[in-house]
């Protein structure tokens, strides 16, 4: 059966999943820089950047923090690893929510001179070391997992309004909309293979396919808004 061959060589099939992601957050990055110098458009600033911090969250956890890649280091390192995985996956999540919210927070609608610093960015970098720290003493993934399933859930009901509000003018509102719900189930997926399954190996590989989906969602959706735009 193909699980059982995934699970046989998963440590290296981790690799290649790992610089998929990567690839794909990229080249969502690159194509999201480009309109965003067309169009000074703030939210696909964001958008951007949250796939600038997939992209490094994936490098960390799957490429830098392989087991094979790195078979004997000191376990400090391991532990570096999994803390800033954590943090630039969910900053990664922060950014997309507020992707959808700028507009609506900053002031005046006036953006900020950096997207990286900036008051509101400052208050999720804080909230996001608060539950890394939460997780780091108790030693689980449980309050990322509840913080993210939050944070998508408005994101989810946020990007449902636009969507059904603007679907006319904007296509990549559909994609978004869709690619905020898998991004949702994939989250309660993780807390119950984390909480339930003990990560279950059957069950983690489909929800690595269903992450898989995710991006190669954002991207059709981002080529489809770019590609005419040169």
């Amino acid at each position: 059966m193909i699980y059982d061959f995934i699970i046989q060589n998963r440590e290296i099939l981790k690799i290649f999943y790992g610089l998929m992601v990567v690839l794909i957050c990229l080249v969502i990055v690159l194509r999201t820089d480009r309109l965003f110098r067309i169009s000074l458009h703030q939210g696909i600033r964001y958008f951007r950047n949250a796939f600038f911090f997939f992209s490094l969250a994936f490098l960390i956890r799957y490429i830098m923090g392989s087991n094979v890649l790195v078979p004997i280091i000191h376990n400090n390192y391991f532990f570096i690893v999994k803390v800033a995985f954590e943090f630039f996956l969910i900053m990664a999540g922060f950014f997309l929510l507020y992707s959808l919210l700028w507009k609506k927070i900053e002031v005046s609608g006036e953006s900020y001179p950096s997207s990286l610093f900036n008051p509101v960015i400052l208050i999720f970098y804080l909230f996001t070391f608060s539950v890394i720290f939460l997780d780091l003493i108790w030693n689980t993934y449980s309050f990322m997992f509840v913080s993210q399933i939050i944070l998508f859930s408005f994101a989810s009901a946020i990007s449902f309004v636009n969507y059904e509000n603007n679907s006319r003018r904007h296509k990549f509102l559909k994609f978004y909309f869709i690619a905020m719900i898998f991004s949702l189930i994939a989250w309660v997926l993780n807390a119950l293979a984390a909480l339930l399954f003990n990560w279950n190996p059957l069950f983690a590989i489909n929800i690595s396919i269903i992450n898989l989906i995710i991006f190669l969602i954002f991207l059709l959706g981002v080529i489809n808004v770019t590609k005419y735009r040169g």
